[in-house]
């Protein structure tokens, strides 16, 4: 009982293909995003192939609230005597292409090289939709019993998931009792076995402005009287950050990092050697930080971090003048450690980025994020599960690892459903590129993952037998 690439080819790569060349956005790239009209396109899109697939009794729905993004709804109903759900996660919103992709290859125009297929979203997360219904038909096509399973495709999970939990107080009666949670938006630091992932890292998005004139004005005249906006960014941030170390400095923002997780990178960084590291297309001769892998791997997966993502004021070099600009904004982008809470966070930034301002300038914050998440301890049967579904689909025994991008729907769910077993895996392995240029989905591994989630879809209905 497996699924071939051949199948993958036949009735997953046409749509998905066709997926590829729609441009929706996530809303916090693009603000307009009901008036142009892309996510309700590929909502669609993903309705109609859903809705022509072969199940005993299935229905698809898209659920629509008022001034939030849509999400995809798709229930299979249960061929084994259980009254549990499994239920399955991905989102079909989208990064920004970021730049320019290499030559041969576009965002929204996909490209296959080889078993490769590379165009924005195929990886993150466009694929799993697609992949938790080819598992389960896969399981009905040979007679093999499964619980009542619910597809859940949301639309704003790049912007930080803002929608989510209004739809899932919509859905919390349509949900049921959710037992396995499987969630195909992870990662991978191979592609030869199931990775799964035991911990997220939260985030935390801050715009900051800060203004100190109305209108620019030529620095002959105003530098040296007027403060320049970048300087005193430049000491806000100081306070979040050691800027020769990068060591972030608010207590609020750090974790003790469980010993189980820490022996676990240990592990990994023997095994597969520097994978947090190794991969970076770093510039030549660059250092990079962390005196080991396994603490690199630790620093991507635990330890709180700043980067600047994004400004605006700046104008491009080849038109600057010599002018003192009025203001300056800058995005910082926070992963937390997936303890700590990202409200907690965000108050703790907002005191130090509001309070004694330097030379009492104007400061303005947008700030937004959501909280990481710690896998639960897996029940026996499911870590049986897990390790024979690797086995079977790769050929490889199972790995356990920490990733360092974040999943707010987990952190969520796992509120909402206390006692739920999860399964956070994917695609996303090296040179998958995923918020970067030349995004690509491997399709062997998609094959494999969803051949893996077939077995333990099938196990969940098994295991009280």
């Amino acid at each position: 009982m497996s699924i071939s690439l051949e199948q993958l080819e036949s009735a997953v790569l046409p749509a998905l293909s066709h997926y590829a060349t729609i441009p929706c956005l996530s809303p916090a790239f693009d603000s307009e995003w009901a008036e142009h009209g892309y996510l309700d396109q590929a909502i669609e899109h993903y309705a109609q192939w859903a809705t022509a697939r072969n199940f005993a009794k299935h229905t698809v729905s898209v659920q629509r609230i008022e001034g939030r993004t849509p999400v995809l709804v798709i229930t299979i109903e249960a061929t084994a005597e259980t009254t549990g759900t499994v239920l399955l996660y991905g989102h079909l919103d989208k990064q920004p292409p970021l730049g320019d992709w290499s030559e041969g290859l576009d965002p929204y125009q996909p490209v296959r090289r080889g078993n490769r297929l590379f165009a924005r979203g195929v990886a993150d997360d466009g694929y799993a939709m697609f992949a938790s219904l080819l598992a389960i038909e896969e399981l009905e096509r040979n007679g093999t019993p499964h619980a009542r399973c619910v597809v859940l495709i949301e639309a704003s999970e790049e912007s930080g998931s803002p929608d989510l939990e209004t739809h899932l107080d919509a859905l919390n009666e349509h949900l049921g009792e959710v037992e396995l949670m499987i969630c195909l938006d992870s990662g991978a630091h191979s592609y030869d076995r199931l990775w799964v992932t035991t911990s997220l890292r939260g985030v935390v998005n801050v715009d900051v402005r800060v203004d100190v004139l109305e209108r620019g004005q030529h620095s002959g005249s105003a530098s040296g009287v007027v403060p320049s906006s970048v300087r005193i960014l430049r000491q806000l941030l100081d306070r979040i950050e050691d800027a020769s170390t990068g060591e972030i400095l608010l207590p609020e923002l750090k974790a003790e990092i469980p010993a189980s997780h820490v022996a676990a990178a240990e592990v990994v960084a023997q095994e597969f050697g520097d994978v947090a590291g190794e991969d970076q297309p770093v510039v030549e001769g660059l250092e990079l930080m962390g005196r080991s892998a396994a603490e690199r791997i630790l620093r991507t997966s635990w330890y709180p971090t700043l980067s600047i993502v994004g400004a605006q004021g700046l104008p491009d070099s080849t038109i600057a003048g010599n002018v003192l600009r009025p203001f300056t904004t800058l995005t910082l982008s926070l992963r937390l450690p997936p303890s700590v809470r990202s409200e907690v966070a965000e108050a703790a930034l907002k005191k130090v980025l509001t309070e004694n301002i330097p030379h009492n300038a104007k400061v303005t914050l947008a700030i937004g994020g959501g909280s990481g998440w710690v896998s639960p301890e897996l029940a026996p049967w499911l870590r049986t599960a897990l390790e024979e579904g690797s086995r079977e689909a790769f050929g490889n025994e199972v790995a356990f690892a920490g990733e360092g991008g974040s999943i707010p729907f987990l952190a969520a769910l796992g509120e909402r459903f206390p006692k739920v077993q999860f399964v956070a895996t994917g695609v996303l392995g090296p040179d998958s590129n995923a918020h970067g240029i030349d995004e690509m989905l491997d399709l062997d591994c998609c094959v494999a993952v969803t051949n893996a989630m077939s077995h333990v879809i099938a196990a969940h209905a098994a295991k009280g037998e």
